[in-house]
C-alpha cells in the first residue's frame, strides 16, 4: 500500500535579505501559530535566521527558491530586508532562473519602484500571495505622535512639513525616501546611497563648520514614495538610523505614520531618549 505523503501546514515563506526585519517577521508569525520557512539569501541574510526553519539559497537559484517554498506549503510570502543590486555577470543561474529570463532581465533596468513591481508580479503569477511585513508584524508600523520622551517644537514641525514636501517630490521621480531639513533649509536628500550615507554627509557638513547648520538642528524626514509598492521595501528605521542622526547633530526623526517600519523598537527609543532626539510619527 502506497504511503500517503502529508503536506506541511499552510505557512508563510520569508525571503530574507539583510538586517533584523526578517527575524521580527518570523517571530511575529510564529507567535500567531503561523508556520514559517525562511529562504535565506546567501551573502545577505543574517545568521539569526538559523533559529527558524530555513534554507540557504543563492540569489540566482530561482528554481530552488520556488521548489522550497512549495515543498513547505508556503502560500503567503514576505520579501524583506535590504538587498543591493547584484553583479549579474557573477551570478550562476539555475534552470528556474533561465526559464524566467525575461523577468530577470527586467530587474536590470528602471528605478526601485519598477523593480519591486516586477518581483511582486513574478511571485503572484507563480501562485503565491505576496504580503507586506507590516501585514504579519503589525507592531512594526510607526503610529502618530512621539515614540519616546522628546517632542518636536513649532520650528521642528515646520521643518518636518518641508521635509515631507521634499520626500513627496523625490518619490514622484523614484529617487529616494528621505531628506534632512534644518531651519527650512534642505541639507540633504536621499538618493541611491541610502539613508545612512546621507546622514554621514550631514555629519561632515556640520563638522566643516557650515553656517547653514547650527548646534543640534535639523530633522530627518522619511516616508514612502507616492504609489510605492507597499508589500516590499516600505521605508525602515532602526538603531543605526538613530546613531547616525545623533552623529549628524540632528534634533529629531520624523516618520510618515502607518507608512514606515521600525525594527528593534525598544532599542531605537532608548537610543533616541539618551541622545535627546525626538522620534515622531506624523500624518503625511
Amino acid at each position: 500500500m502506497a504511503r500517503t505523503k502529508h503536506k506541511s501546514p499552510v505557512g508563510l515563506g520569508i525571503i530574507a535579505c539583510s538586517g533584523n526585519m526578517p527575524l521580527e517577521v518570523a517571530r511575529a508569525a510564529e507567535d500567531t501559530g503561523l508556520p514559517v520557512h525562511i529562504i535565506a539569501i546567501e551573502g545577505a541574510a543574517s545568521k539569526g535566521v538559523e533559529a527558524f526553519p530555513h534554507s540557504w539559497v543563492q540569489l540566482s537559484k530561482i528554481g530552488r527558491m520556488l521548489k522550497l517554498l512549495r515543498e513547505n506549503n508556503c502560500q503567503q510570502l514576505v520579501i524583506v530586508g535590504a538587498m543591493k543590486r547584484p553583479d549579474y555577470a557573477r551570478l550562476r543561474p539555475d534552470f528556474g532562473a533561465i526559464i524566467n529570463l525575461p523577468t530577470i532581465l527586467n530587474l536590470t533596468v528602471g528605478g526601485d519602484n519598477s523593480i519591486l513591481s516586477v518581483i511582486v508580479n513574478f511571485f503572484d503569477k507563480k501562485g503565491f500571495e505576496v504580503v507586506g511585513a507590516q501585514d504579519i508584524a503589525k507592531d512594526l508600523l510607526v503610529g502618530v505622535g512621539p515614540m519616546g520622551r522628546h517632542r518636536p517644537n513649532k520650528k521642528d514641525l515646520r521643518d518636518i512639513q518641508t521635509g515631507l514636501n521634499v520626500v513627496e517630490k523625490l518619490g514622484a521621480l523614484d529617487v529616494g525616501q528621505a531628506a534632512v531639513v534644518a531651519s527650512q533649509y534642505v541639507l540633504a536628500v536621499e538618493a541611491a546611497e541610502g539613508t545612512d550615507l546621507m546622514l554621514d554627509r550631514c555629519r561632515d557638513l556640520r563638522q566643516s563648520g557650515s553656517r547653514k547648520v547650527g548646534k543640534q538642528s535639523g530633522v530627518l524626514v522619511k516616508g514612502p514614495k507616492p504609489g510605492q509598492e507597499r508589500r516590499i521595501d516600505l521605508p525602515t528605521v532602526g538603531p543605526q538610523t538613530v546613531r547616525k542622526a545623533a552623529e549628524a547633530g540632528l534634533k529629531g526623526i520624523a516618520l510618515a505614520a502607518n507608512n514606515v517600519l521600525v525594527i528593534d523598537r525598544d532599542e531605537v527609543v532608548k537610543l533616541a531618549d539618551d541622545a535627546g532626539i525626538f522620534i515622531f510619527g506624523v500624518e503625511a
